[in-house]
């Protein structure tokens, strides 16, 4: 496997220095992270051969694949003098020359600057659709989301499912410990649900103490296992061991009906979720339980 070198903004190879103009000029069309790197991996491979590409940036969650990645590999930290983009690999079959290195370093060189203008729109993107206590994506995103996902589904025929969720007995917590005690419930509670979904899965912060999880390719048998998973952590949380304090959790889960509305979908989801309220709390009412 080749070395990692860095690849900054003043590094050129003058044999291909008009290609790596060109190439930035091309890249300017999109500010979308894996349309950037696709357009970067066709440009790139007019020049140099190459089974496979991958880019990881993970302070805003970006991992890309492309084609094979193989057994041979070289990779290249990029950065713009201290500022860091990110990864990226290059894969294939048969080991790479010397000559390809340098011109795979002069073609990088001209993503940069691209990369960096994407990444930086991802970044205001991503604060204004996130919600600040918790982490997870905000109302707003939840809307624009829903609209999207459900479409989609609705259009390709594959299920989505829906899981909404509401803090048990919020408010005494609040009035008992504090906000800030609170608050730290909220966090460790969204952090639980967070990490026990899958990578497609979404989940967002309606509003208050209640949350929403968006399930892809998630039949309702499916949602409501995930949903006792997370009931069942959520209960056995210990955020602050020195308190007589007890977290808990109501669900309610549904899965989309065909040719049903977004505002069908949560009223659905919503009388599920208060059921389960009215039926002692800390537990999952799935859509047509009685």
């Amino acid at each position: 496997m080749p070395h990692m070198p860095e690849v900054h903004e003043e590094e050129q190879t003058n044999d291909l220095e008009p290609k790596r103009l060109e190439l930035a000029s091309v890249l300017q069309k999109t500010l979308e992270p894996k349309e950037l790197i696709s357009l970067f991996a066709v440009e790139l491979g007019k020049y140099v051969p190459f089974d496979g590409l991958s880019y990881d940036f993970k302070t805003l969650g970006v991992c890309i694949r492309l084609g094979n990645l193989s057994a041979n590999k070289c990779s290249y930290d990029l950065k713009i003098t201290d500022e860091h983009l990110g990864e990226v690999c290059l894969y294939r079959e048969t080991p790479f020359k010397e000559r390809e290195l340098a011109g795979t370093e002069s073609m990088l060189a001209g993503l940069l600057y691209p990369l960096r203008n994407t990444l930086l729109y991802q970044h205001a993107l991503q604060s204004a659709s996130t919600d600040p206590l918790t982490g997870v994506k905000n109302r707003a995103a939840m809307e624009s989301s829903m609209k999207r996902e459900l479409g989609l589904a609705s259009r390709q025929g594959y299920p989505i499912s829906l899981i909404l969720f509401d803090i048990d007995h919020f408010k005494k917590i609040n009035d008992q410990y504090g906000h800030l005690i609170g608050d730290q419930v909220l966090r460790s509670v969204a952090k639980v649900a967070e990490e026990t979904i899958r990578d497609s899965d979404m989940i967002f912060r309606f509003g208050g103490e209640e949350f929403m999880i968006l399930l892809n390719g998630t039949q309702l048998s499916g949602a409501a296992l995930l949903a006792e998973r997370i009931r069942r952590k959520i209960e056995e949380l210990q955020i602050f061991p020195d308190l007589d304090m007890h977290v808990a959790a109501s669900f309610g889960v549904v899965t989309l009906q065909e040719d049903e509305s977004a505002e069908t979908i949560f009223m659905r989801v919503d009388n599920a979720m208060y059921r389960a309220k009215n039926n002692g709390r800390n537990r999952v009412v799935v859509d047509g339980d009685v």
